[in-house]
This record gives structure tokens, sequence and C-alpha cells, in this order.
């Protein structure tokens, strides 16, 4: 894996991206991650709901880059501050970030970054760098969400509430990342009549 900045995945598509395009990626990535918030499963245990929001956090970090794929993230969370209910079950407001579910929301920018980072140095053309960056960038979240979720829960069940229930799913579409990624790189590179 090379130390030098690649290309990203929205770059190679899109090589000649000015401001306004740039403007609508990130606009973009904000939206689909408010989207996949709608994708909320209850956990009866646990004050935090199973969500595909990690997944497009990840995804718009490795597609866009780490400074595109931050400000996306930044922006979500603006979003939400705001009082637009882009948040799991069309929660909203500043004291969403005080609740339960606010370290896993805090870290989203971060995590997004740090996915990026390594898309940027080449991590997303390979299945086990895909697979390592995104388990990475799911390791940021659900460590930022313990923080601020062993204030709700007691110490004894934290790991059973913010933890284990979403380690399946967070490998299961970590898989299917490593698996377009490589594939979307070839046809990326097919499509500009490299080999």
């Amino acid at each position: 894996m090379s130390a030098a900045r690649t290309l990203t995945l929205a770059e190679a598509v899109l090589p000649e991206a000015g401001a306004v395009s740039n403007a609508a990626l990130i606009v973009a990535a904000s939206l689909v991650t408010a989207l996949a918030a709608r994708i909320a499963i209850p956990v009866p245990w646990s004050p935090v709901p199973l969500t595909g929001q990690t997944f497009a956090v990840l995804l718009s970090g490795a597609v866009l880059g780490l400074r595109r794929g931050f400000i996306a993230q930044l922006l979500y969370l603006a979003e939400g501050a705001s009082g637009l209910p882009v948040f799991a079950g069309g929660a909203f407001g500043v004291a969403t970030f005080a609740g339960p579910t606010g370290g896993y929301l805090c870290a989203f920018p971060l995590a997004a970054a740090l996915t990026g980072a390594l898309a940027e140095r080449g991590w997303d053309r390979r299945f086990v760098s895909m697979l390592a960056a995104m388990a990475l960038g799911s390791t940021v979240i659900l460590a930022s969400g313990l923080v601020m979720l062993s204030s709700f829960v007691p110490a004894a069940k934290l790991l059973a509430a913010g933890l284990l229930p979403f380690v399946p799913g967070d490998l299961v579409k970590s898989a299917l990342a490593a698996l377009a990624f490589p594939a979307a790189w070839r046809i990326a590179r097919r499509a500009r009549g490299q080999t």
C-alpha cells in the first residue's frame, strides 16, 4: 500500500470537478447519510438503534476522501442540530448530541476522514485493505459511542448495549464495501481506457 496520495473514486469519475461539483458531492453525501438514518432497528436492551448511518458515513469518506468526507459529515450533523429530522428515528436538535447516541454522531466526521485518508492512500483498491479501512472507521465510531453511552448505561451492560449488537452488521457492511470498491475501481479504469 502506497503512502503517496492517490485519487479517490469521486476524483477518478469526476476528474475536472470544480467548486460547484464538490459542493454537490458533499451535500449529496450528507443527504445519503440522512436517508440511511431512516433505516433504524430498535435494540430492546439498548437506547442505540441499529442504523444504516455508519455505512453511509464510511462510504462518504471512502468515495470523497478525507476533506470532503469530513465536511459532508459535519454538514450532516449541522443539518440535524439546526432542527432537520435527519438523525435515527427522526431525531433532531442539539440535545441529541448530549444523549445516548451523541458519541456515535460526534465521531462521524472523524470516521469519514479516517476512511477517506486511507482511500487516498489506495486502501480502497483491494479487498483486504478496504475491509481494514472500514473496520478502522467503525472502530472510531464505536469507541466514541461507548464513551458517551457509559453515562447512560451501567458499566456491566455497556458492551451489550453499545458494541456487541453492532459488530455483526459492521462486519457485513465492511465486507460489502470491500467487495464493491475494487470492482468499482476496475470499472472506473476501464471507462478511462486503462487496464
